[in-house]
Order: C-alpha cells, then structure tokens, then sequence
C-alpha cells in the first residue's frame, strides 16, 4: 500500500531526470549584439588615423617606448585594484567548489557522551522512572542526492558563470589600469614638454625685454615698451607653476597606480620632456571583434549566462528531492557502549516535495526569470555603451587631429610673422608694438599647440581603452 502511495511521485520524479529544469542558455538572437549594425566596420572608422587591422594584444607596444612598458609590467604587478579583482576571482572559485561539492556523498558523524535520565514513557517503560546514568549516543552517516530534476547542475553551471564573469571583471580592471598608466605616464611627460614650451616663451620673451631696454638706452624706444615687454614676460610665466603641479600630480598617480607611495614616484619619468608619439595608424578592427574584446560585455553575458543558469535552480523545487543514505550508530547506557544491543542502522532513499508551497516555489522562478530578464537588459545596454564609447573616441580623435594639423600651421604662420617683425623692428621701419602683439601669438600658438598635442595623446589613449584594451577573449 506504501508503494502504491508512493508511485506517483516517484513517476514525476523519474520524468524530471530525463531533462534539465529551466532552459539551456544562448545568447538571443534578438540581442543587439547579434546585430549586423553591431558587428560591422565603424560609422567612424574610415579616417586615415585608422586602419581596420586588428587591435595587437598589449596595444601600449604600439609606443615602442621601454620605459612605458616597464611602467605597465610593474603596474599589472601590483596595482591593489587587480589585488582586488584577483581575490573576487578566489572567491568565486571557492562558491564553485561548494555548489560542486554538492555532486558528491556528503558524511556525517556525530557523538553525545552525557549523564541524563531517560523518559521511561519515550522507552515504553512506564511504572517508574528510569534511574539518571551515564548514556551516549554515536552515529555516522552517508548521503547522496539524486539530481534528477538538474538543480545541482544548474547551480554549478551559475556558479561556473560567476566564475567567468568575475574573471572578465578582472580583465575589465586590467585593462583600465593599463590605460591609467599609459595616459598617467603620458601626462608627465606632456606637461614636461609644456614646461618647456613655456620655459623658452619666458627666455624669448626675457631677451626681448633686454633688447627693448638697450633700445632705449640707444634713443631708438621709450620706457612704455619696456613696461609691455616686461609685463608680457611675467604672464608668460605664470604659466609654469599650473604646468608644475599637473607633472607632479600625474608623477604621484603613476605611482600609486604601480603600487607604490607617491614619495617613490619614478625619477626617470620626472625627468620625461617628450611624450611617445604613435608612428603608424591605429588598427581598430570592426564591431565584432570589439564585442569579444570588451571584457564589460563578456562580463554582462557570462552574468546573463548565471542568471539563466538559475531560473532551472528554482524550476528543480518543482519537483520531488531524492536523498539516497544510509547510516549507522549506537545508543544506550556508556557502561554498555558498542553492546550488540545498542547499534541501530538505517538505509534508503529520502523523498521531499513541497508539494502543499508550490505558490512559493512559482514565485521563485519569477523572481529568477525577472533578474535574467535584467541581465538580459544591462547586457544589451552594455553592448550599446560599448559601441558608443568606441564611436565617439574615434570621432573625437580624428576631429582633434584635423585640429592639430591647423593650429601647426598657425604656429608656423605666427613664427613667421614674429621673425618678419623683429627684422623689421632692428631695421627701424616699425615700432615695437607690432614685435611685442607678433611674440604674443607665436607664445600663444606653441602653448596651443602643445596643450593639442596633450589632448591627442589623452585620445589615444582613451580610443584603445573604449577599443577593449587589447586582450583577446
């Protein structure tokens, strides 16, 4: 009659092992990343500054400058933040191991030496009560559960998705702290440069001063020049300290980011006057290599993967949970222990069901198939992001580059016409006005210059960071 009872569960249970419960995960083939829109070359990628060759794995050689890639070797090396990620990764790995242990007979053993009196109603002893003693109790066990609805499985896939996923957060912060220190490294020595740039604006414009004082002295000028050139002098110079500071600054942050206090930022970088340029077009691939690249997608679906993964954890509730066990242990008086008459065993499947709370267990798997459908938004948002940041990093890049190539030719067409004017001047046909406003320019249009220059360096920069950082999947 118990076996008869027992039939239907056991039926359910059987057809639940012939399949996994929840579905199987692949990425949608509506997601955006499925898009030709997505995949193909870039809206902005037809500039000459790019070429469709694929991005290298360790872009920052694209330099060619040993001292930045001592830089970043040190910085991957000890950067906290990828100490961080790292141990994130540990702990993953550790949640796997638990969800896999769950494949394997877990043991049991227990043992409860004490001094107590017994209920002689519990031991079928009524009359009297039994006479308090020394009793223990000792029992060791097995268990194994069945998976036959895949809810082990399932966790072990989320769990195994985690794992993945926190490694493409690991690569996501690789790859930010190499750009950190490439464009901190690249900060110093752009602002060594303007402090040079500056430097020589103060020493044209302090020998300017002094020719001004020796034409007057000549009869050939009057004291207002002096005063202009002087005060000129003195703007030109206000500039450095600014300079200063933002050298200093891009010193101690290239420090820390290789994990050492700002007292020991690098000497060698300090002396740095001249950013490394890039000698070649920067390969940019297309969409789709960049949507493998990116570890921030990867991340966004290896996280739509787990939550997938674990709407079959909660549909497995639906159905019965069998526990195969056995055990065996002895219980009595102490002066008796390990008798013939203590030990006791037991062996056989254990069946649960919440049957009577399947409203509960259907709320579960909403809540599950809700936060998959989340993940299944932040991964096409990701996606989308991606593909923008790339885009206006392109942009921006090739636009500043026009931009440069004009303020060089200013620069050329204002040193022209500071030379033309100082020749004038030593001539006597033109006063020197037209010198101190011709000098302004050219020390405005190589400070412009040079602040461009600055920026171009801070595109690229920020171009292979929005690119994927260069590590391939």
């Amino acid at each position: 009659m118990k076996l008869r009872a027992l039939a239907p569960s056991l039926t359910v249970a059987l057809l639940a092992g012939c399949t996994t419960a929840g579905p199987d995960y692949h990425r949608p083939a509506t997601a955006i990343a499925e898009s030709a829109s997505a995949t193909g070359g870039f809206v902005s990628g037809d500039a000459a500054a790019f070429t469709p060759a694929p991005l290298p794995d360790h872009w920052w050689k694209l330099y060619s400058d040993p001292v930045l890639d001592r830089l970043v070797e040190n910085a991957l090396a000890h950067n906290t933040d990828l100490r961080v990620a790292s141990a994130n990764i540990a702990r993953a790995n550790a949640a796997l191991g638990l969800a896999e242990d769950a494949r394997k007979p877990q043991t049991q053993i227990d043992a409860a030496p004490g001094y107590a009196q017994r209920s002689a109603e519990e031991e079928l002893l009524s009359g009297g009560p039994l006479p308090p003693a020394f009793v223990y109790s000792a029992r060791a066990g097995i268990s194994y559960q069945v998976d036959l609805a895949g809810q082990v499985k399932r966790a072990i896939e989320a769990a195994g998705a985690d794992v993945a996923a926190t490694q493409a957060a690991y690569d996501a912060t690789r790859a930010t702290v190499v750009a950190d220190t490439t464009r901190a490294y690249l900060d110093a020595c752009t602002a060594g440069r303007e402090i040079g740039v500056a430097q020589q604006a103060v020493a044209l414009q302090s020998r300017t001063t002094d020719l001004t004082r020796r034409m007057i002295r000549a009869g050939r000028g009057i004291a207002l020049d002096a005063t202009r050139s002087r005060a000129q002098e003195e703007q030109v110079r206000a500039a450095l300290p600014g300079l200063l500071a933002a050298k200093q600054v891009a010193l101690f942050r290239l420090a820390t980011l290789t994990g050492r206090p700002p007292a020991e930022f690098d000497r060698t970088v300090a002396a740095c006057t001249q950013e490394p340029h890039l000698d070649r077009p920067i390969p940019i691939g297309d969409g789709a290599a960049l949507l493998r690249r990116r570890p921030d997608v990867r991340r966004a679906e290896l996280e739509l993967h787990a939550a997938t993964a674990r709407i079959g954890v909660a549909e497995a509730e639906l159905y019965p949970r069998i526990t195969l066990g056995a055990s065996a242990g002895s219980v009595g008086l102490l002066r008796n222990a390990l008798a013939s008459d203590t030990y006791k065993f037991s062996l056989g499947p254990l069946i649960g069901w919440e049957f009577p709370n399947r409203g509960r267990v259907r709320a579960r798997i909403a809540s599950a198939q809700a936060e998959a459908d989340a993940a299944y938004a932040r991964f096409d948002g990701t996606v989308l992001g991606a593909l923008r940041e790339t885009e206006t990093a392109l942009t921006v890049y090739a636009r500043d580059l026009d931009r440069r190539a004009a303020l060089r030719a200013a620069r050329d067409q204002s040193a022209r016409a500071a030379s033309d004017a100082q020749r004038l001047f030593k001539a006597g046909r033109t006063g020197f006005l037209p010198v101190l406003d011709a000098q302004r320019t050219l020390i405005g249009a190589e400070q412009t210059l040079a602040a461009a220059d600055s920026r171009l360096a801070a595109d690229q920069v920020q171009l292979f960071l929005a690119l994927g950082g260069g590590w391939q999947a």
